[in-house]
């Protein structure tokens, strides 16, 4: 292997599983020179604005942004493409990759091989595929289903018709295809249930180590290695991915993750406000069961200067304030900061300055319109 090839550590998991918040404590504690490519099935990557907002070292080294659409399909050129540029970025020392929710890591991680084949003297080489698990989503919503595709599993190639997929197919994939396990928000289970997960988790994945966290707060040292990634002996070990293999020789290619498992995204954004209380009371008492996951930045009337950071995993939902709005400093402030951020111009409105609302929502088997009507019910 050429010397001083910098490695690159790929982080997978499902929707809401908690990669972002994951990757922001990683560059906390990572003393090396980063890059990062962060994918988002949205129009909008919100998961590299909240690292824009809440990563310490993110300012210091460049990213790339990829979104509408997943790195192992619709953006495989795309991802490539960023890949081949950072490897010609001599001050790099190593490349973090946040893959979209509904990513498989396999058809990720074989794209990359493909690349390191085709460019023997890149400088950058697979190591790690990070897949991090919501322990409390699996106990919850998933169990049963793992369980039984568990039973199933000893003759999968056989009886398994990749045209049904669901989406715990979906997570067996990430969990199977990887060589690290971040068993993530552990904190919401007691003891016998996360063995409970643990113990299903790791049926599907018997080589690598599981590292519990709360908060996606770990050591960066548990995930790190200097070895190539050994796509061979991951495969191996994958009844899923044997199907999947077996299936895509026979011609029938896969040509987006978003068809293949019914999961689709749409963007709502308007500059008026929320109604803080109309919100929060569709939130808690009307929300979409088929909504999966949404994510992104709102405001409400009765805070002004705050940008508010909404998300809903499943169950799970929550609303806090991040940061403030340029319109909400003071007039010197705010044109310094304009003159220094010309592109804010480019968005700005006469009324609202840069406060706007702007969701992403992924779910499967919604209606887009009623979501629309109900969250247009919410503005002021």
């Amino acid at each position: 292997m050429k010397k001083n090839k910098k490695p690159v550590i790929l982080i997978t998991g499902y929707l809401g599983s908690g990669k972002t918040t994951l990757l922001n404590n990683i560059l906390k504690q990572e003393k090396r020179k980063v890059a990062l490519i962060v994918n988002d099935m949205g129009s909008i990557n919100v998961d590299a604005e909240i690292l824009k907002k809440n990563g310490s070292n993110v300012a210091e080294c460049p990213m790339f942004e990829l979104q509408n659409g997943c790195i192992c399909c619709t953006l495989r050129d795309e991802f490539i493409e960023q890949v081949e540029k950072i490897s010609k970025l001599d001050s790099i020392e190593v490349v973090f990759v946040e893959a979209s929710g509904i990513s498989d890591p396999g058809a990720v991680s074989a794209s990359f091989l493909a690349y390191e084949e085709d460019n023997p003297d890149t400088n950058v080489y697979l190591t790690s595929i990070v897949t991090v698990v919501d322990a409390d989503r699996i106990y919850r919503e998933f169990l049963s289903d793992l369980k039984h595709k568990k039973e199933q599993r000893d003759h999968l190639a056989d009886q398994y018709d990749l045209s049904q997929e669901e989406i715990s197919t979906l997570i067996v994939d990430q969990i199977e295809f990887c060589n690290f396990i971040v068993l993530n928000k552990c904190d919401l289970l007691s003891e016998d249930q996360l063995k409970e997960v643990e113990s299903i988790v790791r049926d599907f994945q018997p080589r690598a180590p599981i590292i519990h966290s709360v908060n996606g707060d770990i050591d960066i040292e548990k995930i790190l290695t200097t070895k190539p990634f050994n796509y061979g002996q991951i495969e191996s070990s994958s009844a899923i991915q044997k199907a999947t293999a077996s299936l895509l020789q026979s011609g029938r290619r896969r040509d987006s993750c978003v068809d293949e498992y019914g999961i689709s995204s749409f963007v709502f954004e308007t500059r008026q406000p929320f109604n803080r209380t109309r919100f929060m009371d569709f939130v808690n008492n009307r929300y979409p069961a088929e909504l999966i996951r949404s994510k992104g930045y709102i405001w409400f009337s009765d805070a002004s200067r705050d940008v508010q950071l909404f998300e809903q995993a499943g169950r799970n939902s929550s609303v806090m304030p991040v940061s403030f709005w340029i319109d909400a400093l003071r007039e010197d402030q705010k044109q310094a900061y304009l003159a220094d951020n010309p592109e804010v111009r480019e968005n700005w409105d006469s009324r609202y300055g840069d406060r706007e609302n702007q969701v992403v929502f992924i779910g499967k088997g919604y209606n887009k319109e009623s979501i629309r009507t109900e969250l247009e019910k919410c503005l002021d």
